[in-house]
């Protein structure tokens, strides 16, 4: 788990602002090493060519901006590099970037995150539940965009709440594939011609996602390319804090309006399931130490196939097998691996029960 960054570093950052200008710039002022996380969505680079026209002749609202137009790939390819440098130099050791795009620009995305270091953690599939569909029908309908999840290096320590995203998806593992609609309704935000305010804005449920499932409340998040600020709205809702750059006037009038809106939720509606790997280690020969389990006690597996005799080390003794409790279980199993913690019980009034229950104890009083 990454640690919140420290009051004093904290007051050194222009937190919960939307800063105007360059993002490069505007990084580049930001003390170095100073971020949590960055979720980036920066320009697509789109080569469309003419206007798009639905099949009865109406103009699609699509992307021409002067933000999203550049000369070349070479041209976009200095872009990326030059924002990636400078978001790279902002972020912690133990923190970690997402970047969006499509097929027009991840994959040049993708390469420029290796050549600067970035470890990559994964690549994600957001599959849109309401695409818009390819009018023209020379091609597939583009229903998905790509994020990229990555560390700052090989190896380092990141934010990752495996149990949290795990209860979101109705106790099931979360997948690399994620279904979610784009914005649409009342979420898509609106100028006063009732036009849409930013053509590229995103859903709060992906950032919502991104957010419980890679950061930790107290957090610092920055957007480089903040746009009408949906990173923003979901690190203030979820108690994160957040640093929106946005060069675009009429982007960061919208965003504020937004965010003057949101209610943080309370602090109990903030906690998330923690992950086991993040609770303190409790040795299983702590419960003999403190005399839980005595030594010559008798652990039996679930079923009671099998038994094995605790021994005054913390090992176990069944069979002729000795080890620990991980180890006595998997050759009695006859497997590669076990989690002693819960294949192994204890008998208490004829009952078995989890030898993991006495952890939990101690693991209560450590905390």
């Amino acid at each position: 788990m990454t640690k919140t960054t420290t009051p004093a570093a904290q007051a050194m950052l222009p937190l919960n602002q939307i800063l105007a200008g360059d993002c490069i710039e505007v990084m580049n002022s930001l003390p170095e090493a100073s971020v949590d996380l960055i979720f980036a969505d920066p320009p697509y680079n789109l080569q469309l060519r003419g206007d798009l026209h639905r099949p009865d002749n109406s103009r699609v609202d699509a992307v021409d901006d002067d933000w999203d137009q550049f000369g070349s790939f070479a041209e976009y390819d200095r872009f990326t590099r030059d924002w990636l440098t400078a978001a790279r130099r902002v972020l912690k050791p133990t923190g970690a970037i997402w970047v969006i795009g499509s097929y027009h620009n991840i994959f040049r995305l993708g390469a420029e995150l290796q050549n600067q270091g970035f470890w990559m953690l994964n690549d994600v599939v957001w599959r849109k539940a309401n695409p818009m569909p390819n009018f023209r029908g020379k091609r597939l309908t583009n229903a998905h965009e790509t994020l990229i999840w990555a560390s700052k290096t090989e190896g380092a320590k990141y934010t990752f709440n495996y149990e949290a995203l795990k209860a979101l998806n109705e106790g099931v593992q979360m997948r690399s594939d994620w279904v979610l609609p784009i914005c649409t309704g009342h979420e898509r935000l609106k100028d006063e011609q009732g036009d849409k305010a930013h053509p590229t804005q995103k859903p709060e449920s992906l950032l919502h996602r991104v957010l419980v499932g890679t950061t930790n409340p107290g957090d610092v998040v920055l957007d480089p390319f903040f746009g009408t600020g949906t990173t923003g709205a979901v690190a203030k809702k979820l108690g994160r804090h957040y640093i929106g750059i946005e060069r675009e006037e009429a982007y960061r009038k919208a965003a504020q309006k937004r965010l003057d809106r949101i209610r943080i939720f309370d602090r109990e509606a903030l906690e998330v399931t923690g992950s086991k790997r993040a609770e303190p280690r409790v040795p299983f020969g702590t419960l003999v130490e403190r005399g839980m389990l005595s030594p010559g006690e008798e652990l039996y597996s679930l079923g009671s196939r099998f038994k094995a005799k605790v021994r005054a080390d913390g090992t176990l003794i069944g069979r002729d097998i000795k080890g620990s409790i991980h180890q006595v279980g998997a050759q009695l199993e006859g497997a590669p691996s076990c989690n002693g913690w819960t294949y192994w019980h204890f008998k208490r009034e004829g009952k078995l029960v989890p030898i993991d229950l006495l952890r939990q104890q101690i693991r209560a009083e450590m905390n």
